[in-house]
């Protein structure tokens, strides 16, 4: 029988990295290994963890329930190691942390104030940007990323997740009528994140081409020029959920479930510092259960 921690720690890796070839990449295993201990994970559970399709691998909904708990005995695992070198060790130094700009302003900066109190001999060095840092080259301890994570070797622990939600302003809707398909995005002008890979915006299975008249790096610039009438978006809940409750943003109804993008707390290999367990366990914590921006959301944003 397969190594059962084996087993959890090569699932995590292809649910983060969304393919069987780039956790093999990342795990030094071939795809046919990454294959065989999946496989041996569903027959023990009697049960899919995977929708497997030919262009990518998504969670099924007990793969999600299963990967939060694989991703927390995991890091226990990993904590308890790393405690009986560190036991009685306290956080101290500084803390180099790289967040994206706007989860970092309304998500982690707010975070802070209780953090420091826990940990006063700390002190935090804030990076904020959207762009992907090289956290070895740069010396960043601490990285929190958001959506599917590139192929790498560093160590992911998942803290919450957002959905996507295409959407836009009640007065740009009543000059130039709502999208009732996907196909129809092709004639709005829709405001586009410049640092994203994608050509086009995910409904199902498939990419719809969008263009439109501003590109901004920075999500929070996109919304505000969409809560202006400006355009329509494509932005994660963090960011839309108080303007689609106060009605200043409206969803766009496709008729297709909501994406859902992971967000990780990111760090290099090795044995990690008394600072780096602490505020990781401290995201966890905070981020436990549904996440605030999820709740009393309309239905065809919570499919």
């Amino acid at each position: 029988m397969l190594d059962r921690v084996t087993g959890m720690q090569v699932f995590c890796r292809v649910a983060a990295l969304g393919s069987f070839s780039a956790a093999g990449r990342a795990l030094g295993l071939s795809q046919t290994g990454v294959t065989k201990h999946v496989a041996a994970l569903e027959a023990r559970l009697g049960t899919r963890l995977l929708h497997r399709t030919t262009r990518r691998l998504t969670l099924t909904e007990t793969g999600r329930t299963y990967l939060e708990a694989c991703e927390r005995i995991l890091a226990e695992i990993n904590d308890a190691e790393a405690a009986v070198g560190a036991e009685g060790v306290e956080a101290h130094g500084t803390l180099r942390l790289n967040v994206p700009l706007s989860f970092g302003v309304r998500e982690i900066a707010p975070a802070l104030a209780a953090f420091s109190a826990a940990h006063p001999a700390l002190t935090i060095e804030l990076g904020l940007n959207d762009r992907r840092v090289d956290l070895i080259e740069e010396g960043w301890d601490l990285a929190v990323r958001i959506g599917t994570l590139a192929d790498s070797g560093l160590i992911a622990r998942r803290l919450t997740s957002s959905r996507l939600v295409a959407c836009g302003a009640p007065a740009y809707f009543e000059r130039h009528g709502t999208p009732r398909r996907p196909e129809e995005l092709k004639n709005h002008n829709c405001l586009g994140y410049t640092l994203s890979d994608s050509s086009g915006w995910h409904f199902g299975e498939q990419a719809y081409p969008v263009s439109g008249n501003l590109r901004a790096p920075n999500g929070a610039a996109l919304t505000a020029a969409a809560v202006a009438g400006l355009g329509l978006i494509y932005q994660p809940t963090f960011l839309v959920a108080q303007a689609l409750r106060a009605g200043t943003l409206v969803p766009l109804d496709f008729g297709t479930p909501s994406p859902v993008l992971p967000i990780h707390a990111l760090m290099p290999p090795g044995r990690r510092p008394a600072k780096t367990r602490a505020f990781v366990e401290f995201l966890v914590q905070r981020f436990a259960g549904e996440p605030a921006w999820e709740r009393d959301l309309p239905e065809a944003v919570r499919r």
